[in-house]
């Protein structure tokens, strides 16, 4: 992929004040759109220095996902990651593929973030928001019922992430 021609692409949409559009591109060229996604909507940015993407929705419903005015002003490949971790939970919603425990949801998509099973396409994010994201992942690791049967099945990916982890340190 070409990752400096769709950013270009990207702020041309920007350019004439389309982030919805530019967000939709971004969903088609890396492959994140889902049936279970209702619309992507544009909130008012909390702060210029943080960023909050979220899905919002019905379990087993369709979902909307909320992206920041802003959110174009940071890191591309952090963007692409959080638009990818948003994208997973609409996929979890889905009646289809439901994931019931929010523990396992956010485990599944910080996992995502870190080692891209699902989005292959997704390039990494800069390695001080992979090291946030590898703590994330470990702290919904950590309030899964301990030994629980999802700290069982999620073993060997919290190893992979503490691995990672390490070696950002």
């Amino acid at each position: 992929m070409d990752y400096t021609r769709i950013h270009q692409h990207v702020q041309a949409y920007l350019s004439v004040d389309q982030i919805q559009d530019a967000v939709h591109f971004i969903l088609r060229t890396f492959r994140l759109d889902h049936r279970n996604l209702e619309s992507v909507e544009i909130r008012p940015s909390s702060s210029s220095s943080t960023v909050l993407l979220t899905a919002e929705g019905p379990l087993k419903g369709r979902q909307k996902v909320y992206v920041p005015s802003n959110l174009f002003q940071f890191n591309f490949n952090l963007v692409l990651n959080l638009l990818a971790h948003e994208l997973l939970h609409v996929r979890q919603r889905d009646p289809e593929f439901f994931v019931e425990d929010k523990n396992e949801r956010e485990f599944q998509a910080y996992y995502e973030m870190l080692f891209h099973k699902v989005f292959p396409q997704i390039p990494d994010a800069p390695d001080f928001n992979r090291k946030q994201f590898a703590q994330k992942a470990l702290l919904y690791y950590s309030r899964m019922e301990a030994q629980g049967p999802l700290q069982v099945k999620y073993a060997p990916q919290r190893m992979e992430v503490q691995t990672l982890l390490d070696a950002l340190e």
